[in-house]
């Protein structure tokens, strides 16, 4: 196993980071954690895993745990860099409170004041938006819209461009519905309002001052690191490496890479209300802002957990209470990356789990969970063997869903056109161009540089997508057909589960009336 001894860092007085000091002692909540990680690595079959613990702003505990990659030697140590995924919203958020403590920025003003062309489908919230509903994720358009960021061609401000053709899911500020590209927004305001790049603005007020001198906004900027992880996703049984995803076109929302002694020191930072030594980086008042419930998030009662009575969001930052206090967390996932952070302001805990494996995997929740409860000296509880017991039970009653949904598709059904007929462009003016191509005996459906799939007849007109890269899993291709023959669009469903037909109506692109073949 990579080890590293436990590490006493104290801020400098000066704007980077000192040389740490070292402990030689683990702290008593932390007793027997490196033998329980190790199990729960095993357990859940995780390729590696990193994590660091701050507590009374000094890391006292910083480990790797298995190897970077699959079926090679190297170990995953503290220093291994890894992809934090939505873990980068609450650094927009704290970018976005610098501007507004340097009076370029506040919280309530319109979204259009910083980005003149942003528009959304419902002109009453183009002019409504602000900052702060950016942040908070109650701009109506729900989880939505990912595939326009998602392996596609297009930047920054095409991305937000092309928002506008998005319908929403809910009415303004009615309910909490998790919104990527609204986050991306707002880092996007913060660099208008800045003078710079939010990548810039990202590395010049927190990776330099508080010494994260690992950490990037950027896969290109992993080039020439040794110590970095692969991604790998894993099917329960065994984990395959596969590519890092650049995914530098959603930045604000999900582009920094990280190890957990850079991590660390930002989790030092918020627990010191916005400090670095004798700098003050953040207003106290506006970090709490930001760490203030401002979306309710809707929660089953977790008989697991009965001290939690809500969950919310705040500014870029997840909420809930548990046994008698205030938890702020966040989790991240990316291709083949999954962490979590989490902090307990008012008893000075915070940690970060990064790990390198994606699929039914949440050991970085067990882990976290253990700690906290140690902490908190409540009773131990095997988190790890509870969540992957619940885990497996998901996994069961997705599997027998899947089931009884093949078992109910329409047998012997042909479609209402030959194959053939389906070949062509389709254009959608959010997301762009589709394209069906016989590939030999196939039907294979192209989305964007990013996805290739080949088309399985799956009932009428309806056809499976097997999508090339194993991730992406597969998914559901409904072509249109008049009754004149004529094939006049198609929807795409990402997914081909129960879930995703009943709560998706699927995007749709239509097809230009000169490229129909004859019937």
């Amino acid at each position: 196993m990579g080890r590293m001894r436990h590490r006493l860092v104290p801020f400098a007085a000066c704007l980077a980071a000192a040389a740490p000091a070292f402990s030689q002692q683990t702290p008593a909540p932390l007793a027997g954690m490196d033998a329980y990680i190790e199990s729960a690595v095993r357990s859940w079959g995780v390729t590696g895993l990193a994590i660091a613990v701050v507590k009374d702003d000094s890391v006292v505990y910083a480990r790797g745990f298995g190897v970077r990659e699959a079926g090679k030697p190297d170990r995953v140590d503290p220093n291994t860099l890894f992809a934090i995924g939505s873990n980068s919203k609450f650094f927009t958020s704290t970018i976005v409170g610098m501007m507004v403590d340097a009076g370029r920025m506040k919280w309530d003003d319109p979204a259009t004041k910083y980005l003149p062309g942003f528009q959304l489908y419902d002109p009453y919230v183009t002019r409504e938006i602000t900052i702060r509903d950016l942040l908070s994720h109650r701009s109506g358009l729900g989880r939505r819209g990912d595939l326009l960021w998602y392996a596609s061609p297009y930047d920054r401000q095409e991305i937000l461009r092309r928002i506008r053709y998005l319908k929403p899911n809910s009415s303004f500020r009615s309910q909490y519905g998790y919104q990527n590209i609204m986050v991306m927004a707002s880092g996007e305001a913060a660099a208008a309002a800045g003078g710079a790049s939010w990548d810039s603005l990202v590395a010049q007020r927190i990776f330099r001052p508080l010494g994260m001198t690992s950490s990037n906004t950027s896969v290109r900027a992993l080039a020439g690191h040794q110590n970095v992880a692969t991604p790998h996703v894993s099917d329960g049984t065994s984990a395959m490496p596969i590519a890092w995803r650049n995914i530098d076109n959603i930045g604000p929302a999900g582009s920094i890479n990280s190890n957990v002694l850079d991590m660390a020191q930002w989790l030092r930072f918020l627990l010191a209300n916005g400090r670095a030594g004798t700098n003050q980086l953040i207003k106290p008042a506006t970090l709490r802002e930001i760490e203030s419930p401002q979306t309710i998030v809707p929660s089953p009662d977790d008989t697991l957990a009965p001290s939690t009575h809500f969950h919310a969001y705040g500014l870029g930052i997840g909420m809930y209470d548990y046994l008698g206090v205030k938890v702020l967390s966040h989790t991240g996932g990316i291709d083949g990356m999954l962490s979590q952070v989490t902090l307990i302001p008012e008893r000075r805990l915070g940690l970060v789990i990064l790990t390198n494996t994606e699929g039914h995997n949440n050991v970085f929740a067990a882990v976290a969970r253990r700690i906290i409860d140690a902490y908190l000296a409540a009773p131990p509880r095997d988190w790890s063997a509870i969540m992957l017991a619940q885990t497996r039970a998901q996994e069961a009653t997705q599997a027998a869903a899947a089931k009884r949904m093949e078992a109910a598709r329409p047998k012997d059904t042909k479609p209402s056109v030959t194959p053939d007929h389906f070949v062509g462009r389709y254009t959608n003016e959010m997301y762009g161009e589709v394209t069906v191509a016989t590939d030999g005996t196939r039907q294979v459906l192209h989305f964007g540089p990013g996805f290739a799939g080949d088309l399985e007849h799956w009932a009428n007109d309806s056809y499976k997508i097997a999508w090339h890269n194993r991730r992406q899993g597969t998914g559901l291709v409904t072509f249109i057909v008049d009754p004149l023959g004529q094939v006049s669009s198609l929807k795409i469903w990402s997914s081909l589960s129960p879930a995703a037909m009943r709560s998706d109506e699927g995007d749709e692109f239509k097809r230009p009336p000169a490229a129909q073949p004859s019937p």
